[in-house]
Parts: C-alpha cells; structure tokens; sequence
C-alpha cells in the first residue's frame, strides 16, 4: 500500500472512488435527496480546488487506487474507500495515516461524521461535538456529527 499526494492527472482517481462510494453506500442509510446533495458537494470543482490546494490523498493497492482523504489544516475531509474495497484495512491505513499528518502540527483532529462512518469513529476515540442537520432543495436531510479527537 502507498499513499500519494493527487495531482491534476488524478483528478478522475478522485473522483471516481469518491461518486462511487457515496453512489453506492449512502443511499442505505439517507433519502435520495440527501444522497444527491451530498454527491454535489463533492463536485468536480470542489474536489479539482483541493487537488490544486495539495491537500487531496490517493491510497494505491498495487495497480489501482483504492481510497481518498483531504486533509485541511486540523480537518479530515472526504474520505472514502471504494465499497468492493471495504472491510480490508484501506480506510484504517487511511485514517491512521490522516490522524497522524494532522498532530504532526495540531493537538486535535475534527472530522464531519456521516451515519455510516460514525461508529467507526466512536470506536477510534472520536467524540461529538455538534449534531447538524441540513435541509436539501428537495425537503430531504442530511445528518451528520462534527466529531474531535485529541
């Protein structure tokens, strides 16, 4: 495993695992009115400006990547493992790897929980903080936990 920093030519990696996983696992747990505004707020745009940003990460798995972080300041965003890659350490080694650039130059680490990656951010030592719920254009909502660890 290798864990490399996206440059433009990675954009569709990116992208790609990124519409994927919430394409595939989000529909489980949200309404499609959530799942369609979360999807384009991970637009091409945002995700491009933070590749430009250097602040978007690639997990490769011999040939192929794999998994994704943005790593913003003391912020984890965006990370997502392509759902026929779950359940094999790639999110871990993601996250370990996320959780230690962070307190390289900060003492705690704030990420924004979905419902399907909270629990596995309880289990890490994460703790709520704040409790959000958004309003799509379509009625729909989108929960989600700001979470702090350190």
């Amino acid at each position: 495993m290798e864990i490399i920093k996206a440059d433009s030519s990675l954009f569709s990696a990116v992208k790609e695992i990124t519409q994927t996983t919430i394409s595939s696992v989000y529909p489980k747990y949200y309404p499609l009115g959530a799942v369609k505004f979360f999807k384009n707020h991970h637009n091409d745009l945002n995700i491009m400006k933070d590749i430009e940003n250097g602040i978007v990460y690639l997990l490769r798995e011999d040939d192929r990547f794999v998994g994704t972080v943005t790593l913003e300041d003391n912020e984890i965003n965006r990370l997502f493992v392509l759902p026929e890659c779950q359940h094999k350490g790639y999110g871990r080694y993601l996250l370990d790897f996320a959780e230690n650039e962070i307190l390289k130059t900060h003492d705690e680490i704030i990420l924004h929980a979905s419902l399907p990656a909270k629990k596995i951010y309880l289990k890490r030592g994460y703790t709520e903080v704040e409790y959000h719920q958004l309003e799509t254009p379509v009625g729909d909502f989108l929960c989600f936990d700001i979470m702090r660890k350190g």
